[in-house]
């Protein structure tokens, strides 16, 4: 379904910036509603934006990611939506927390909404990166293990925070099977008066669309189910090495503990932590493995080493 939307009300970081023009906006988007028959769609943050845009025929409301990382407006905006039959999209919170986006769209689908989807657009980071917001893909797919059955739309402008790396990331999210998209046009966005480095014109916007290639989730060739059925079947006797290898790991990260203990040795060894993780990378890089990847998986490990080493030296 295409949805027309506008930002009426814009929540803004630093005070004295550029907040949306408000109800008058409503008007506007009515009236985009009867002359092109698109349905309308406006964010809300709290019990008045809900019963504005109700009035004004909203047929689509999303909640953003300060909302969905404060219960109290939540609970708020799912009071106002009681007995509504009207679609709601949540976007993540902006922190990477999955039992709190979980909790939100809890909080709407208790007030009795059904028609509700997740909405991802990246997560803030003290981290640098090309992108505006991590993306950390992972987030989503636990969200849709977590909830089967929800719509996942990616917002890849608010992802990227320039328009160079829309097209990228609204490919990929095709390719992880994605319900749909969210992306900022504008017509002049040189004069947009916010985020006007996200946004693309109406021709971007169509170029994007037309380039994305779009995939099957399934597929009934028996040749290329009898190639993939044999390669998932290799990468769950990798798995079961991998499972294997780290139970060695960890076995001897606990002999070790004991070591520690008896000749009263800190758990956490700095410069030897320092040569691991350096060498993992290094070898890593020379497999084609990204250093990204290698650290946090390295870090894991880590992390559940000291954990053993704990329990036998405080046992």
């Amino acid at each position: 379904m295409d949805v027309f939307r506008a930002g009426i009300w814009k929540p803004r970081t630093r005070p004295d910036s550029f907040e949306g023009v408000g109800r008058e906006g409503l008007k506007w988007l009515r009236n985009i509603k009867r002359d092109l028959g698109l349905p309308i769609a406006t964010e809300v943050a709290n019990q008045y934006h809900v019963n504005e845009a109700l009035k004004f025929g909203v047929d689509v409301l999303w909640i953003g990611a300060r909302s969905s990382a404060n219960p109290f407006s939540l609970q708020e905006i799912a009071d106002a939506l009681q007995g509504v039959d009207v679609t709601v999209m949540i976007k993540n919170p902006i922190t990477p927390d999955l039992d709190l986006w979980i909790g939100a769209i809890e909080r709407i689908y208790k007030a009795g909404v059904r028609n509700i989807a997740a909405v991802h657009r990246g997560f803030s980071s003290y981290e640098k990166s090309k992108y505006r917001n991590q993306p950390i893909f992972q987030l989503p797919i636990e969200l849709k293990r977590a909830i089967p059955g929800i719509s996942l739309i990616c917002d890849p402008s608010h992802i990227a925070g320039d328009r160079e790396y829309i097209y990228e990331l609204s490919q990929k999210s095709m390719d992880l099977n994605y319900d749909g998209l969210m992306i900022e046009s504008h017509c002049n966005p040189q004069k947009a008066l916010s985020d006007s480095k996200q946004q693309v014109t109406p021709a971007e916007l169509d170029s994007i669309l037309s380039r994305l290639a779009l995939r099957n989730p399934e597929s009934d060739n028996p040749a290329f189910r009898e190639v993939i059925s044999e390669l998932r079947a290799r990468i769950d006797r990798y798995d079961d090495q991998l499972l294997e290898l780290l139970e060695s790991r960890m076995n001897t990260a606990e002999t070790i503990g004991k070591y520690k203990r008896e000749n009263s040795i800190t758990i956490l060894q700095s410069n030897r932590w320092e040569q691991i993780i350096q060498n993992a990378v290094d070898k890593g890089k020379e497999r084609g493995l990204s250093e990204e990847f290698i650290c946090r998986v390295f870090e894991a490990m880590h992390q559940e080493s000291i954990n053993h080493q704990n329990r036998v030296m405080n046992s």
